[in-house]
């Protein structure tokens, strides 16, 4: 069975950092297009950062560039999330996304709050 579980999430001040971790199950990340999504209670999903498969040029929104990397451990079977210079507005709840057959599969998400 496909099955994502994140971790990692918690509560930093400003200009923190957090790596985030995906842990995959069902089939190998090293050939999925994984994904990062967040949330905010009452506002759309939004794509954070993507990998469509191994050896792709991962793709971030504007408003992380230079600051969070999306990485893979084929060994582990697990996507990462490294993020730095966190700020107030990146308080969130993360998800891991992997598009199998185009089909979406989501993890449980895990919460990040950045605040002093």
């Amino acid at each position: 069975q496909v099955q994502l579980a994140e971790s990692g999430g918690g509560l930093v001040q400003p200009g923190g950092s957090l790596r985030l971790s995906c842990a995959a199950s069902g089939f190998a990340v090293s050939v999925v297009a994984m994904s990062w999504y967040r949330q905010v209670p009452g506002k759309e999903r939004e794509l954070v950062a993507s990998s469509p498969t191994w050896g792709r040029m991962p793709n971030y929104t504007d408003s992380v560039k230079g600051r969070f990397t999306i990485s893979r451990d084929n060994a582990k079977n697990t996507v990462y999330l490294q993020m730095n210079n966190l700020k107030p507005e990146d308080t969130a709840a993360y998800y891991c996304n992997g598009n199998i057959r185009g089909i979406n599969y989501w993890g449980q998400g895990t919460q990040v709050t950045v605040s002093s």
